[in-house]
């Protein structure tokens, strides 16, 4: 990708004053589609009740895509909403990178299906895949591009449709999922290299593919030539994620130079309220430093971290100067957190 005049001007600049480049969070948005399922309604149809789903999950009611809304609607909606929360035409991006499992198509990627909804001509628009950790490493993704002079503007997405990759007559999956999307809109800015700084401070990514069994869909194009249903073993995926998280959230805030007490807000991946919970305790914080939205979101994959940050800055709890920490674990398994001060 050829660096851009006017951003590798900013770069230069940065550079001689002794500054670094940080990612700066101008706007974010989200849009959930406008049918509800409740627990209710999906006990009329498979052996479950909503006292069995909130006592284990959490989750009172979710959303679901209409025949023929794809994820690029989705993220579209999202995104709009996230640039005119930045004040910025879309235009102004030059990089797109759109997390989601449940693309329009196996080809090309959905992020280009974005772009040209957008009305953009230039730039780069590309997927990444990494389940319910994508927004993550998508974030980590763009950032490098932006730290690195590669980008001045970047639209980073998560979402998806994932009720399209449900059995929905396996209660311990069906129950659990949603669709949505939300994005982000992050700008090249200067910082001084310390905590002190607004914008991404850090993140950190890992996977561990031994553990692909616990948490995978049945199909694929190379292997079944369909996309498959959701698989999972819920206990010890329990076990793994409260774990991993807490242990990435410890990881990202040494890197950035902060502990748990630095912490304004956490915005946690909303698969599961007593995950949420457990990696809360282990991390030591209050549950009113803890953003939750699994009760009418349920588990919207990639979707999830940006629909909570998006909730919680549009009703006011997220400030300009927050730390807040996001973290996710999808299936993989990868996990990741990203540090911010907004």
């Amino acid at each position: 990708m050829t660096i851009e005049p006017a951003v590798k001007a900013r770069r230069d600049a940065a550079a001689g004053q002794g500054s670094v480049i940080r990612s700066v969070i101008a706007g974010v948005g989200a849009y959930l589609p406008e049918r509800q399922v409740t627990n209710h309604e999906l006990a009329k149809t498979i052996d479950t009740s909503d006292e069995w789903i909130v006592e284990r999950t959490g989750i009172r009611v979710r959303h679901v895509a209409a025949e023929g809304e794809f994820t690029s609607h989705l993220a579209v909606k999202a995104s709009e909403r996230a640039l005119a929360a930045a004040g910025i035409g879309a235009g102004a991006i030059d990089l797109i990178v759109l997390a989601t499992t449940t693309p329009d198509e196996t080809f090309p990627a959905t992020a280009t299906r974005v772009q040209e909804r957008l009305g953009l001509t230039r730039g780069v628009a590309f997927d990444v895949q990494a389940v319910c950790s994508g927004f993550i490493f998508a974030l980590a993704v763009a950032d490098n591009f932006l730290r690195l002079g590669q980008a001045e503007t970047a639209l980073v997405i998560g979402a998806e449709t994932f009720s399209r990759i449900l059995d929905w007559q396996d209660r311990s999956t069906c129950v659990l999922f949603g669709d949505g999307a939300g994005a982000v809109v992050l700008r090249a800015g200067q910082g001084k290299g310390t905590p002190a700084d607004r914008g991404i401070l850090t993140t950190r990514l890992h996977s561990d593919g031994r553990q692909h069994d616990l948490l995978y869909a049945t199909g694929g194009v190379s292997s079944t030539k369909t996309a498959g249903v959701v698989r999972m073993d819920g206990r010890k995926v329990f076990k793994h994620a409260v774990e991993k998280l807490a242990g990435v959230v410890d990881e990202s805030l040494a890197s950035a130079g902060l502990t748990s007490a630095d912490i304004d807000w956490v915005v946690p991946h909303q698969a599961n309220r007593r995950i949420i919970d457990g990696v809360g305790k282990k991390l030591g914080l209050p549950p009113e430093r803890v953003v939750v939205t699994v009760d009418h979101h349920a588990n919207t994959s990639a979707a999830s971290v940006p629909l909570a940050l998006a909730e919680a800055t549009a009703d006011g709890r997220i400030k300009r100067n927050d730390v807040v920490v996001m973290e996710a674990m999808g299936g993989g398994f990868t996990w990741g957190a990203a540090v911010a001060r907004m």
